[in-house]
């Protein structure tokens, strides 16, 4: 018998559907329950909501994205209906446009990953807009099977104005790695909302990465059981006139839970604005867990604003540990120093602190393919005010 299965620690898991955070309101599929914000509420205070092009209305529509998808032997992608999205326990809407996105989508769409299966390949699905005078819903559950191993890649590019709520449910034992990327251009509009239920002994390792668009992504995190791991991990890059919002709530519900949060964050541009909010819950029956929760921001030029809030809500203090840390600032002096010292001009020096900067999140994901796609990505943004890498252009056919 495991420390999770003593009755004590088994039975001890508070309902994630009765929250009390003053950044987090309780979820409810009834959109009374999340009036039209108008930009004083605390959740919404550093949103630009003029800039949304009517999202939070709620206008029906019919348009839809692309999908594209590349999946391993045994994995399905299929159409289900509301109301079995409920009955296999997706997480109720937390915020107005989860509830919007919920209640307009024209179907749900559940990836299935069966119980026992360890896929050696990742799950990529594409998702294109063609025009940001489109409207789109999107309703997604991710399921992941008790016991199974799987990687989950969801890419967004192209144009649109996209609101979407996804569900991703982790069987007992099950080990995920979830991968979100907005790459959007610039004139799309992104509000998301992913959230997490960890089984058992599970563990989930969800990385959000923004580049492109104007992008809020809410993540969440609760736990069926104890035993189970959380690590959040983010990578975004604003530029100017940008606005890139991630906002996090770990709900520790149950004991002998963990969950680690890092955010890391590049700004370049007059008008470039990054807003990370953290957010970890320790409820009174969440004896034993451990949480760290850090966001850093790297600023490139003038005229930028990054704006950073860890918070801890903590209800017992029968805790192994919970701390957050939070920085903004520019180039550290003293590594520029030593790369200039070693022949390394000023461009090529500030380039190779970024990337190192960035190299532990994008190493942490776990898919290869896409780590040289995300450092690629690094390399193109940073060309837009540092200059071209001689062996990049070199390699394109540029001229140094």
């Amino acid at each position: 018998m495991t420390v999770t299965d003593t009755p004590n620690v088994s039975s001890a898991v508070e309902s994630s559907d009765k929250v009390a955070s003053h950044l987090h309101p309780t979820p409810s599929y009834d959109l009374a329950d999340h009036p039209v914000p108008t930009g004083r509420e605390e959740i919404w205070r550093f949103t630009p909501l003029k800039r949304l092009g009517g999202v939070l209305v709620g206008d029906t529509s019919e348009a839809h994205l692309t999908w594209e998808s590349d999946l391993p032997e045994g994995v399905t992608l299929r159409e289900i209906t509301a109301e079995e999205a409920r009955g296999l326990g997706e997480m109720k809407p937390a915020d107005r446009p989860s509830a919007l996105a919920v209640a307009n989508a024209s179907n749900v769409m559940l990836l299935d990953i069966p119980a026992e299966r360890e896929l050696e390949a990742p799950v990529i699905v594409k998702l294109h807009g063609e025009s940001v005078d489109d409207l789109v819903w999107g309703h997604l559950v991710v399921r992941v099977g008790n016991h199974a191993k799987a990687a989950v890649v969801l890419q967004h590019t192209g144009s649109a104005r996209y609101s979407a709520n996804t569900s991703i449910l982790v069987g007992d034992g099950a080990q995920l790695s979830a991968v979100t990327v907005q790459d959007w251009e610039d004139d799309a509009v992104h509000l998301g909302r992913d959230a997490i239920r960890v089984g058992r002994d599970a563990s989930v390792r969800h990385s959000a990465i923004s580049f492109g668009g104007l992008v809020r992504l809410n993540t969440e995190v609760a736990y069926d059981g104890p035993g189970g791991e959380a690590e959040l991990l983010g990578l975004y890059f604003a530029d100017a006139g940008q606005h890139l919002e991630h906002r996090l709530f770990v709900d520790h519900n149950a004991p002998r839970t963990r969950s680690n949060v890092d955010y890391k964050g590049a700004l370049q541009g007059e008008g470039a604005h990054a807003v990370w909010i953290g957010d970890v819950l320790i409820r009174k029956v969440a004896e034993g867990i451990d949480t760290y929760e850090s966001n850093r921001n790297l600023v490139l030029t003038d005229g930028c604003q990054a704006d950073s809030v860890p918070n801890l809500e903590i209800e017992t203090g029968e805790i192994e540990g919970a701390g957050h840390a939070s920085t903004t600032g520019r180039f550290d002096d003293q590594q520029l120093f030593y790369l200039q010292s070693r022949g390394i001009d000023a461009d090529e020096a500030r380039r190779l602190v970024v990337h190192g900067f960035f190299a532990d999140i994008i190493r942490k994901i776990g898919v290869p393919a896409l780590e040289e796609q995300l450092l690629a990505t690094v390399e193109a943004e940073l060309e837009k005010n540092v200059g071209t890498n001689p062996s990049t252009a070199a390699a394109a056919g540029g001229v140094a």
